[in-house]
């Protein structure tokens, strides 16, 4: 049984209005938002049961935390944990962001573009000490993950803490490299869900990151300074074969009722959010999820994409796993444990679909521009990309999980050249489900 963890960032702040440096400080308070935000929260929450709650000491996500579990029956009260605390950033704390950019430019530019490389050097008594802040808050979130599982084997757990460490939890646990900090958003009370198969080390899924409907925010806002596209990346909705955990791949099967319902509800989700061009696999499924989407957004066109396509799954396509296991011993055993290794029989590996989508994906990014753009692609595709854009390889593909109609939004605020970031994954709020992803889990 593995154990969940839903992860939320303390409510705005007094500080985040004034645009200041938190960090370790405490003066920072939750704003008449913030505390509001907070018990939107709970109340988003309300139908789960947490074993536990964990927040930092901070009194920012303190008071969010006592907000969010004022709203759910028998929830424990919040355990205060520093290996929840905020980035320690001692020469900026409480420093305006435009005095840190003037006064520290040169350290400001490193955290932008080479966060892990920033160094602080700490005056003490006998002369001073050097400091890299997302390192030690990398090396802070590894022992809080370690304690945490070890204590709460199969239990679901909330999480109420800070912009950095949750960027550092996700991250430690995913595997994400301390150089891609900036890479995942964090916004004021945004919601994130994580599934550990086991303890520290043993397989772990991102089910969502940084939900944000329930605050009033369809999808989070840009960064500050963002210049350039916005890719909205949706799978396709179920369809009979998804229901019925069949393999797909490049067969082409239809979308089912439910699919169209699914679609019907993406479209409402995202018909006022700017879109101002689409593409999808050309295959039957995306394609009409894509221009069911595009009903609130008439005069833009959807174009395919051949390599947006799904993987071709070979002689696996139209079984089941049953079926698999039977002509295939141990394969899908392999696939699950080791899916980077793996060449489906008459069919591709995931490298093959790696070098197309990524090629196909990075076309769009270049040619998108300050653009929004709709792209509507399949399971193991969407993967790919997800894990191209962290940073992490084919051997991370099952951290990655994607809904049947579910919606990402990744931004490119430097340009096409630019990192990109992750400001939400896997949203499904639309489809009735709550916080959680309840869309069929379904084969490829």
């Amino acid at each position: 049984m593995s154990t969940r963890v839903v992860l939320v960032r303390h409510g705005q702040s007094s500080y985040n209005i004034q645009q200041r440096i938190q960090g370790h400080c405490d003066n920072s308070v939750l704003t008449e938002k913030g505390l509001a935000d907070a018990l939107k929260v709970g109340a988003a929450l309300s139908n789960l049961k947490f074993n536990a709650v964990y927040s930092s000491p901070l009194q920012r996500a303190k008071h969010t935390a006592e907000a969010i579990v004022s709203c759910l029956p028998n929830s424990p009260k919040p355990q205060p944990s520093a290996n929840l605390m905020e980035i320690n950033l001692p020469l900026w704390q409480e420093m305006l962001r435009s005095e840190v950019k003037e006064k520290f430019a040169e350290d400001y530019r490193i955290w932008k573009a080479r966060p892990h490389e920033l160094l602080m050097l700490i005056k003490t008594e006998t002369g001073s000490s050097e400091h890299f802040p997302v390192l030690a808050l990398c090396e802070q979130a590894r022992e809080f993950w370690q304690e945490l599982l070890e204590r709460h084997p199969g239990e679901t757990i909330l999480i109420v803490a800070h912009n950095g460490i949750n960027r550092a939890l996700i991250s430690t646990a995913l595997g994400i490299p301390p150089a891609r900090y900036h890479s995942v958003q964090q916004s004021n009370c945004g919601i994130s869900v994580l599934n550990f198969a086991g303890g520290w080390g043993q397989p772990v899924q991102l089910e969502s990151l940084n939900m944000t409907t329930h605050v009033g925010e369809v999808l989070p806002k840009p960064r500050e300074g963002h210049r350039g596209a916005r890719l909205l990346l949706v799978r396709h909705g179920e369809t009979e074969w998804n229901r019925q955990t069949r393999f797909q791949g490049q067969i082409d099967v239809p979308l089912n009722d439910n699919g169209r319902a699914q679609s019907e509800k993406a479209a409402e989700f995202l018909k006022d959010v700017p879109i101002d061009f689409a593409v999808s696999s050309p295959m039957l499924r995306p394609k009409e999820t894509g221009e069911i989407i595009l009903k609130y957004h008439p005069n833009v066109k959807l174009e395919t994409h051949v390599d947006l396509s799904e993987i071709r799954h070979g002689l696996w396509e139209g079984k089941l796993e049953s079926e698999i296991e039977q002509m295939f011993p141990g394969e899908l055993q392999r696939w699950r444990e080791t899916p980077e290794v793996v060449q489906m029989p008459e069919g591709e590996n995931l490298q093959q679909v790696w070098d197309r989508a990524i090629a196909a994906w990075q076309s769009i990014v270049a040619s998108a521009g300050s653009q929004n753009g709709l792209v509507v692609a399949h399971d193991a595709t969407n993967k790919v990309l997800l894990c191209h854009i962290l940073g992490l390889g084919l051997s991370d593909f099952w951290k990655i999980k994607q809904g049947n109609c579910a919606v990402t939004a990744i931004d490119y605020p430097e340009g096409p050249d630019g990192a990109p970031v992750l400001q939400a994954m896997n949203i499904t709020s639309h489809l009735g489900g709550g916080v959680l992803d309840k869309t069929a889990a379904g084969a490829l």
